[in-house]
């Protein structure tokens, strides 16, 4: 900041003067104080310095009130932005420990509830509102509508006891989203059974509408992210215990896919084989090779309980086929050495072996029907008959032996 003074006027000649000449007052204007020669009173010179000096003092005087002056407005300018900055602490403190009921009571406050004329109320309506807002009917509708079933469970007070500017004690942040529902998806059927289920899942149900809105994005999720395509296939399998056209739809697209069925094929041979050792240790009893079943031993138990302990303790993305392939390898093992350890359980598997092969045996051959023996020409093969005829030998010899097998009266 610049600040101008006053100055006594300098000594200096004229334009229009002659040089080498002077005043008499320029003379008396530069002498020195109190050493006077020609008998003027001391108090003269005095007298034009004095005059000089108080000027001094005006402008210095003057130029302190500018300067308080410009602290003065620096000070209040700083006061006002303290003002505003203290403003906006305690309007986000309140946010924060009101969360959206502090926009909800601005709007309760504010709009006109339903059966009041414009002349009844100093509200306005939610339309107005709006455009004083400079955001949509529909968004202070979603406030409104939220204030109205909390003072219906009796959190807040109903809109006809609110007048504008009134303030209110304001239920807690965290219930705000048990009220309020920010898409209009949500009034739907759809969008009330994803609300519904998003609350019993603990969450927001703004969050579940979000993700069923934009699919798109939650596909980009799960190719994308392992945790989320995780999250995804324990809810299909959720899902399809209760819904039949989708467990019919996933078999379908399994079964055109051949890794798919592959991967299946792989995983249902790794689930028998482990309910196979399972079965071993809950029930204590186990299959033979030929099917029959018998007790399992105590060595064949605590052999089959330690191999299934291990792989209970797999992670769930962990690869259970080698583990169940050894489980079930070390226990088929067990299980015929036991069966050969036992003459006569020895026995009785062949004698189970016989008659399971003799079985299948007589059902195949008795699904060979001749159902137009007219026309056997025309299918004719040598092959044919040469291998029935052998079957005929088998069978013949079969039978011999076991009539010599047979105990005699």
């Amino acid at each position: 900041m610049t600040v101008e003074t006053a100055q006594p006027a300098p000594a200096v000649q004229s334009a229009d003067e002659t040089p080498g000449e002077g005043t008499p007052a320029d003379e008396a204007f530069w002498e020195e104080p109190g050493a006077p020669d020609d008998g003027a009173p001391a108090g003269s010179t005095h007298g034009i310095v004095t005059q000089a000096t108080a000027s001094d003092g005006v402008a210095r005087a003057t130029a302190t009130d500018v300067v308080t002056q410009s602290a003065t407005t620096d000070v209040v300018a700083e006061s006002a932005a303290t003002d505003v900055v203290a403003q906006d602490a305690r309007e986000f403190g309140a946010y924060v420990r009101a969360g959206g009921w502090a926009f909800a009571l601005k709007v309760a406050r504010s709009v006109r509830p339903g059966g009041e004329a414009a002349g009844e109320t100093a509200k306005i309506s939610a339309k107005e509102f709006a455009e004083l807002a400079g955001c949509s009917p529909e968004r202070v509708m979603r406030y409104y509508k939220a204030w109205d079933k909390a003072a219906d469970d009796g959190l807040v007070p109903y809109f006809e006891a609110l007048t504008p500017g009134q303030d209110v004690e304001l239920p807690d942040s965290d219930v705000w989203h048990s009220y309020y529902i920010s898409r209009s998806s949500a009034s739907s059927d759809r969008g009330t059974a994803i609300a519904a289920a998003a609350e019993a899942e603990g969450i927001r149900p703004t969050k579940a509408l979000e993700v069923a809105e934009n699919p798109t994005a939650l596909r980009a999720a799960i190719l994308a992210d392992p945790s989320t395509a995780k999250a995804a296939r324990a809810a299909l399998l959720d899902r399809l215990k209760e819904d039949p056209s989708l467990q019919t739809e996933l078999a379908r697209d399994i079964a055109r896919t051949d890794d798919l069925k592959k991967a299946v094929a792989t995983e249902t041979q790794a689930a028998s084989r482990i309910g196979y050792v399972r079965q071993i240790v809950e029930n204590g009893q186990v299959k033979t090779p030929a099917g029959q079943t018998i007790d399992a031993p105590a060595e064949l138990r605590a052999e089959a309980e330690r191999h299934l302990s291990l792989i209970d303790e797999l992670d769930e993305d962990e690869d259970t086929g080698e583990w169940a392939t050894d489980a079930y390898d070390t226990v088929k093992d067990l299980v015929a050495q036991t069966v050969q350890a036992n003459p006569e359980l020895r026995l009785q598997e062949r004698r189970t072996k016989f008659y399971s092969s003799l079985q299948k045996a007589t059902k195949v051959f008795e699904e060979l029907t001749f159902d137009d023996v007219d026309d056997l020409d025309t299918i004719y093969e040598d092959d044919m008959l040469q291998r029935l005829e052998e079957l005929q030998q088998a069978v013949s010899m079969c039978i011999t032996a076991l009539r010599k097998a047979a105990p005699t009266d």
